[in-house]
């Protein structure tokens, strides 16, 4: 089954790709790979929170918004591959929660990204990961995804 038919299947239709809030390109592709640029959690072109994870923003809000970076990471890279049937795995994902000191539960968090990867890709979707804890992210963003993907 393709990629795109696996989205199909899922009910999951890829977002446009956001636009930079900076001086950078959403995707690159090198040597077999792409590489993404940290994906926020845009839905529509806004943000759907702001703030800390453990004071404004719940752990189960931050996993869902980590899947929609997964989701926002997948389009870019499928935009620079020249469409999702060229992406054939994960390779790596990185993971960044804006999250108060005492909270620890940054790869609860980036779950959300790894699983819905994970249902995408299948075992091709097994990957490599970080799961860091930050003071703050762009547009104070709750979280930040970026990947590395496998070309086919």
């Amino acid at each position: 089954m393709s990629v795109s038919e696996r989205l199909t299947e899922l009910g999951i239709e890829l977002p446009v790709v956001a636009a930079p809030v900076a001086a950078y390109v959403p995707a690159v592709v090198h040597d077999g790979l792409v590489y993404t640029s940290g994906q926020l959690p845009f839905v529509e072109g806004a943000l759907p929170a702001t703030g800390k994870v453990g004071a404004e923003v719940t752990a189960e809000d931050a996993n869902a918004y980590a899947r929609t970076c997964a989701l926002n990471a997948l389009a870019a890279a499928a935009a620079a591959a020249g469409g999702v049937d060229r992406i054939a795995g994960v390779l790596r994902l990185g993971g960044f929660v804006a999250s108060t000191p005492d909270f620890t539960g940054q790869p609860g968090v980036i779950n959300g990204a790894s699983l819905v990867l994970g249902e995408i890709f299948g075992d091709a979707g097994q990957h490599v990961r970080a799961a860091v804890g930050v003071p703050v992210l762009p547009l104070d963003s709750p979280v930040e995804v970026e990947a590395t993907f496998i070309l086919a």
